[in-house]
This record gives structure tokens, sequence and C-alpha cells, in this order.
């Protein structure tokens, strides 16, 4: 289900730098520690105590200038750009898309491996960031030929669109967003032939323009997944994902009964790499790539001493963050193959071994005015655990009641 409506943006909380999971006091005026990079604040309230509700101006925002056509704006020569304040800190990928609409994400991969894109004359990945003022040097490009109209699609492209159709939860003229099921990847990687950005050249409108990926989950988790489908709605909402001003809530079973049954996970986090697999592990403050990185989380209901369903909440938005940090806190996700390493436990009989993780709920203001809600309902084996353990999906989520920052 979803819905859009009309409210406005508190003003932002100050950030608690305490790092280990830890249950909130009761009054909401005592004074902590300055954010990074910010000024002192007050400590949020409490799960339990009302929370204002976000909202954003009523007034529509103004739509953009007509564009130049994307054919116009790719380069048939190497030239050389600078990347500018408004670009400072976007990933390489995301400034190709942004610069030149319609470019597959196959051949933007291509150019950045091929090292044919270079930054400050060095080869990059497609996943650093740039800053303010690097120069870039930009190949020639080609546009993919615009796909043709739904009534003279392929007959697999016509199955790709309707399976779109069937994930879709929200839509409107900007933004789509999607029910991913589990074991969808959202990009493509090694050997991969089928993820949500590839599904999404079936959508190219005209102009060549796809819709566009603002953010991303794991390929074993299921749920919300928010698409901008022009290039206004993609600048806006990745904005909203950069001032933090999207909300998102992830529901998860995991072993055990976490105390407090309210808390805050503050880490660092930093990739671990090996030959077989890739991991986060909680890292240390001025470690080589480490992050911070913040999770809220609340128990929802148990099954016993067992089970427990929690809800979390990511302040942050880093690679597995959420089964990261329920595995330090000793509770991980039911059926995490990378972070569930909790020897002799069993699996109760009649659940599946697979990742118990779902994106719940987005809420982020809509480019024009509004607020996008989209809720995605329990996948179908997290749908058999919580018959088999009694849970009711119904319940209120106490997460919806944790603070902001």
């Amino acid at each position: 289900m979803s819905r859009r409506i009309k409210r406005m943006n508190p003003k932002p909380r100050e950030r608690d730098e305490r790092k280990e999971a830890r249950p909130f006091k009761s009054r909401s005026t005592q004074k902590v520690g300055p954010r990074p990079g910010g000024k002192p604040g007050v400590k949020p309230q409490r799960f339990a105590a009302e929370r204002a509700e976000r909202r954003v101006p009523e007034a529509a925002l103004e739509k953009p200038a007509p564009a130049k056509p994307v054919e116009a704006l790719l380069p048939t020569k190497v030239q050389t750009v600078t990347v500018t304040a408004d670009e400072n800190n976007m990933r390489v990928d995301r400034f190709l898309e942004a610069r030149f609409p319609g470019l597959s994400f196959s051949h933007i991969q291509r150019v950045v491996r091929k090292g044919e894109l270079r930054v400050d004359g060095k080869r990059v990945d497609s996943k650093d960031r740039l800053e303010e003022g690097q120069s870039v040097r930009i190949p020639p490009l080609k546009l993919d030929a615009p796909k043709a109209a739904a009534g003279s699609l392929s007959e697999a492209a016509q199955k790709t669109l309707q399976a779109l159709k069937e994930m879709t939860i929200y839509e409107d003229d900007d933004v789509l967003v999607l029910n991913k099921p589990a074991g969808l990847a959202v990009q493509g990687g090694s050997g991969m032939t089928r993820h949500i950005d590839q599904m999404l050249e079936v959508m190219r409108d005209s102009k060549g323009q796809k819709p566009r990926l603002v953010h991303r989950i794991d390929r074993e988790t299921s749920g919300c997944l928010l698409i901008a489908k022009t290039r206004f709605a993609a600048s806006h909402l990745t904005g909203a994902f950069r001032s933090r001003s999207a909300r998102k809530t992830y529901w998860a079973l995991v072993p055990g009964l976490p105390k407090p049954k309210q808390g805050r996970i503050s880490t660092f986090l930093a990739k671990e790499e090996s030959e077989d697999d890739t991991i986060m592990r909680i890292a240390q403050h001025g470690d080589e790539g480490a992050s911070h990185a913040v999770t809220y989380y609340a128990v929802v209901e148990t099954a016993g001493n067992k089970l427990t369903w929690v809800s979390l909440k990511p302040v942050t938005g880093r690679t597995h963050q959420l089964r990261a940090h329920m595995e330090h806190i000793g509770h991980p996700i039911v059926g995490d193959p990378k972070y569930f390493n909790i020897e002799n436990w069993q699996l109760p009989g009649g659940l599946q071994n697979r990742l118990h993780l779902l994106a719940r709920r987005i809420v982020i203001p809509h480019p024009r005015g509004g607020v996008i809600d989209a809720t995605a309902p329990l996948p179908q084996h997290m749908q058999q655990s919580w018959n088999l353990l009694g849970l009711d999906a119904t319940r209120f989520d106490p997460i919806e009641n944790a603070p902001e920052e």
C-alpha cells in the first residue's frame, strides 16, 4: 500500500555520538555531545513519546525547463569537465547518469572498467566519489537506441514490463516504488543477467531516458525500492537521501531477545574483502575505509524466548548496515548467510533458511510537494514464519516513534 500526503519538515535533530546499543532515558532535555561537524543539541525523546509528523511545503516545486535533446548533449569526442559544487561527493556512475540521461548501466560500467574515463588523470571505480573541482575525462559516448512503444515490444520485454507492474506499489509521473522480491538483485554483477536496473530498460521513453535507481537494497532483502522516472525526480530524491530526509523502516526476525528492547546502535563499519566474499566488519574511528553507521531498533513481538520480531530504522545507509549491526549486538538476522554465526543454533521446524529482512516502509518528500509513503507486505517465506510463530503483523510498530538522528 502507499499514499501521498502533505506534511511540514521539522527542524533537524542533533546526533548522539555514543556507539553501543543503549536504551533511551525518560527525559528529553538532557544535553549531549556535539554532532560531528555540528552544534550541541538536545537528546531525542523515548520511542514511546509522540513524534511530530514530518512535513514538506505544500506548494509544489516548479517544473524544470525543457531540456535539450539527449543526443545533442552526448560527447562525440573526448572532453574534459570539472566537477561542480552540486556534484561534490557524487558517485562516478551517478555523475555520468546525471550528466548524460539515457546511458545504459552496462555502457557506463564499460567505459569505467576500460579506463576510458579518468579523474585527475587516474583510473577510478564506478562507486568512487567525486570531489568539487576534480577534472573528469569523458570519452565519446553512445546513447542506446530508444525502445519501441509498448505495443511493439518483444515478447520477453513485455513479460519484463508485466513483472515490473506486478511489483509496483506506488507510481506517478515522477516516481515508482517497487516491492522487490528476495533473490532479485538491484544492479548487475559478475555473471548476473537479470536485475532491476536491467529490467528498467523496457521503460525507456522516446528520448531514450529510462527510470533511475536512487538507492539500493541487498539482493536477498525484499521490499520497498524507490525509482525515479525522470531526471528532475532523480535529483530531488537523491538529495533527500543525502540530507537524510528519507525515513526507512525494516522488519527482521532474530534469535533471542535483544536487551534493552529499544536501543541505538552506533559503530564504524569498514569493508573486508576476501577471494570468496565481502562483508562489513566493526571498525574503529580512523580506520581506513571506516564509515560511521547508526541504527535504531525496537522489539515488536516475541515468540517465547526463541525468536523476536524487531523493527529497524537506519539513520545512515551503509552496505549491510542492519545485518552487521544486529550481528554486533548478538542477534544476527535469521537466514543471513554472511552474518549469522551462532554455533549449534537450530532453525525451528517449518521456517525457511532464508534472510528474514524486509524493507517494510519508505517515507520521503515528493519532488513536487507532499510525501510519498509506501509499505511493502511480508514476502512469502517471512509470512510463513509469522504464521507459524503466531506473530501479528498488524501490531503497532514502536520504531515509528524513534528519533530521526
